[in-house]
């Protein structure tokens, strides 16, 4: 198991963890995608293989039950892409570059890609990016809708990473338990029709009504003080 996906895997029920931020520690790069070079010596198998093991890890971070950021303060591309879309919300140096580069190497985003760019941007404007394997910079990314907030670079070259932190803070004192079921209802609720979508934001309502935190929010309310969510 690779760290990332072991990472992933162990976040999958850690009730305790709020908020995750993806970054690199690597100057100007976010994740520049696969090894080209690796894959060229593959057979048709194993290349097969790798993308299908490279399409469940970005599922899994999907599916991810809390909020996650993906702070790109460098490159993005191919499969770097790919795992900041995997991602709930992005943040972006105006510096950095972002795009699905597949079809310039004879090839097509594999890692969930082609599905999770329409529904960032749009059809149109998904298809133009991956058809012309074009890069886009922070400030055309953020007006195409595909990251949540652009920021200047800064000398250490991680602005992206503190403006992901900055947003983690405005998620952090919001009810934990009601966070999670809101990215449940929304996630699921996209994928279906308006009607089907209805009945699941009901049954992730119908978790949260018995919670200690749904209580202490009304209590809070009532008594003009901030609340104290505990995610119970």
């Amino acid at each position: 198991m690779t760290p990332i996906r072991e990472l992933v895997s162990g976040l999958q029920h850690d009730s305790a963890a709020r908020v995750v931020i993806f970054r690199s520690l690597v100057p100007r790069v976010f994740c520049a995608g696969a090894d080209l070079k690796e894959r060229a010596q593959m057979s048709n198998s194993e290349a097969e293989l790798f993308v299908h093991g490279l399409r469940s890890l970005m599922n899994e971070i999907a599916a991810l039950p809390m909020p996650t950021i993906a702070a790109v303060d460098g490159f993005a591309l191919g499969g770097g892409l790919e795992l900041a879309l995997a991602c709930d919300l992005r943040t972006m140096a105006y510096t950095a570059q972002v795009g699905l580069i597949e079809t310039t190497r004879g090839l097509l985003p594999g890692a969930g890609g082609s599905q999770r760019l329409p529904r960032a941007v749009g059809f149109a404007k998904a298809k133009e990016l991956i058809f012309t394997g074009r890069h886009v910079g922070g400030q055309e990314a953020l007006e195409l809708g595909l990251v949540n907030r652009a920021v200047p670079q800064n000398e250490s070259g991680d602005a992206a990473h503190r403006e992901a932190l900055n947003l983690a803070r405005e998620i952090l004192p919001q009810a934990p338990v009601a966070v999670r079921m809101a990215k449940a209802a929304i996630n699921r609720g996209i994928e279906v029709d308006i009607a089907s979508g209805m009945a699941i934001e009901g049954m992730c309502y119908a978790r949260v009504i018995p919670t200690r935190d749904r209580q202490e929010g009304m209590a809070a309310f009532i008594e003009k003080r901030t609340p104290r969510y505990t995610g119970e």
